[in-house]
Parts: C-alpha cells; sequence; structure tokens
C-alpha cells in the first residue's frame, strides 16, 4: 500500500486510512512541537537521562531491551512509537501501543542492589511519561521558540489519551505535576557509567550518519542544559557537558532552521495528507494555516481513547 513503512520492525502508515484522525489534531501543540528534529534529539536524550536516573528503569531498559547492544536503534524505535502517538491514525496507535505494553508486561527484575521493578509499575510508568513530555516541550521552547503557558497546558492534555493507553495513571497536566514527581523520586537518584557510556554513543557520530560529530555533541550537550540542575547534580554530570554559547546558537540557528524546512515524507506531513491538508502545511505560518484549516474543515479535536 502506498504510504505503508516499515519504521524498525512495525508497518506504520501515516498516510491510510484517509481521513481517520490521530489522537491530536493539526492545530495542536504536539503537531507543532514533534515535526521538529532538533526538539526531538534533544529533547530524547533528556528524556532518557531522566528515566535512566532511577536504578529500577535503567535495569529494565539495560537487561531487557537491546539497548546495550544497540542503543541507537532502541532509541529510534521509541521515537517511532511517539510520533505514531502523536500523527498515526488511532488504530495504527493503538495497535503500536498494545505491542508495547506486551512488550513490557514480560519486563521484571532486580537491580543490582536487589529491588525488585516491573516494566508495567505505575509509578515508572507515571515517570516515563513524564520525562518525554518534559524533554521534548522543554527543548521546543528552549531552542526552537518559546512556548506560552497556555500552549504548555494545551500539550500536556494534548497528550493524556495516549498516556493512559500505555496504562499511565497520573498524565501530567502542568508543570507543577512533573516538579512534584521529581521531588518525590529524586532521592532515588544517582550516578552510574551507563548514563556516561549512552551520551559517550550519542557523541561518537553513531546516532546519525553523515551529520557531523560536533553538531552531535552540541545536541548531547544541549540535552544536559534542560535538565533541572537538582537531576544534573545527582548524576554528577559536570562542566564537561556545559553547553557553549557557540553551541547554543548552533543548536538554536538548527532548531529555528527546521522548522521553516517541509520534509513532506515525513510522519508530519504524511499524517497532513492523510487529513487533507498540504504535506507542508505544519511548517507554514499560523495565519496561513488558520486559513487552510477553515477552507477544508477537516476534524480538528482528537476523540478519547476508549
Amino acid at each position: 500500500m502506498l504510504g505503508m513503512k516499515s519504521y524498525l520492525g512495525w508497518k506504520i502508515d501515516f498516510l491510510h486510512p484517509e481521513g481517520e484522525p490521530a489522537f491530536a489534531g493539526p492545530d495542536s501543540v504536539s503537531w507543532r512541537v514533534f515535526k521538529n528534529p532538533i526538539a526531538l534529539g534533544v529533547g530524547g536524550i533528556a528524556a532518557v537521562l531522566l528515566e535512566f536516573a532511577d536504578a529500577r528503569i535503567r535495569s529494565g531498559v539495560w537487561d531487557h531491551s537491546t539497548f546495550r547492544t544497540d542503543p541507537v536503534g532502541r532509541s529510534r524505535r521509541t521515537g517511532i512509537a511517539a510520533m505514531v502517538g502523536v500523527y498515526g491514525p488511532q488504530s495504527a496507535a493503538r495497535r503500536v501501543i498494545q505491542g508495547v505494553t506486551n512488550m513490557h508486561a514480560k519486563v521484571s527484575g532486580e537491580t543490582p542492589t536487589g529491588e525488585s521493578y516491573r516494566a508495567l509499575d505505575v509509578e515508572l510508568l507515571d515517570w516515563v511519561s513524564a520525562t518525554a513530555s518534559y524533554g521534548f516541550l522543554t527543548a521546543y521552547d528552549r531552542f526552537v521558540k518559546p512556548v506560552s503557558e497556555a500552549d504548555k497546558t494545551r500539550f500536556y492534555a494534548e497528550g493524556d489519551a495516549v498516556a493512559r493507553l500505555y496504562g499511565v495513571q497520573h498524565p501530567l497536566t502542568c508543570e507543577a505535576d512533573f516538579d512534584a514527581m521529581l521531588d518525590a523520586l529524586l532521592p532515588r537518584f544517582e550516578p552510574h557509567p551507563i548514563n556516561t557510556e549512552f551520551l559517550d554513543i550519542m557523541k561518537s557520530g553513531r546516532a546519525a550518519k553523515g551529520v557531523p560529530k560536533g553538531l552531535q555533541s552540541a545536541i548531547v550537550h544541549a540535552a544536559v542544559a534542560i535538565l533541572p540542575p537538582e537531576v544534573r547534580t545527582r548524576l554528577e554530570l559536570g562542566p564537561e557537558y556545559d553547553l557553549s554559547p557557540r553551541g547554543e546558537r548552533v543548536v538554536r540557528f538548527l532548531g529555528t532552521l527546521a522548522e521553516r524546512i517541509p520534509v513532506a515524507a515525513s510522519p508530519a506531513g504524511q499524517a497532513c495528507v492523510r487529513l487533507g491538508l498540504p504535506a507542508t502545511f505544519l511548517w507554514k505560518s499560523p495565519e496561513k494555516q488558520a486559513s487552510i484549516l477553515q477552507t477544508t474543515q477537516v476534524g480538528l479535536a482528537a476523540s478519547p481513547a476508549h
């Protein structure tokens, strides 16, 4: 079928069925944020660091996935799952999420200190969901374009349905929710060689073939820069991970540039076409988008998860 592609083992079609809505609409903050590869790169690395700060999540990922042998592939699969939840037809999103949940149901064990864990523990599911929301939104806000408080609240609300499909009991509704969750978990956080090994891999050039190492290094440092200061201290990510003024300028420039360069074949572009919009819709000005939406009258509201 035209549009059907294999994304690291998942058969996903962002073009079909025509007209089938995603869990967020084309006028959503989520569609705006997730189309930007710089926000995704920076935010994704920050989210992994926040997750790995907890030994239960770190052990679960390290011992029960391909992260140890293929960290880049594992990270990309996680990213694709996120894209399906934002842009995919709801039927495809449900299928992928159920597949992920089925895999997680088999994951349990003990940390090196003997503490038991299950991947489907509610506390862990809540934190993983929170780190993704925090990472992507914070990266976009700092390195691409400022996000208003009202739009931040919208962003959190837009992710509620998908988060609950994953089994999350307490999706974020505001930044204060993230702060409260962080305060409760912070005493558990600890430095670990796996964290620095992950960052070294991301900086090595393996994460994105053809992308200069200097740029990949800047993206890693940008990810560390958006960690809450108390988390960075706990993880002992010292001055060697500081984002230089030049690095910040480079990341901001690329983040802003990516806002203006349409990628029609991306999940974001294909999702627009599926809903009868131009593939370049998300890269147009807000005024032009509003005009197009008024003309096409596509359904904007995300349908609830049942």
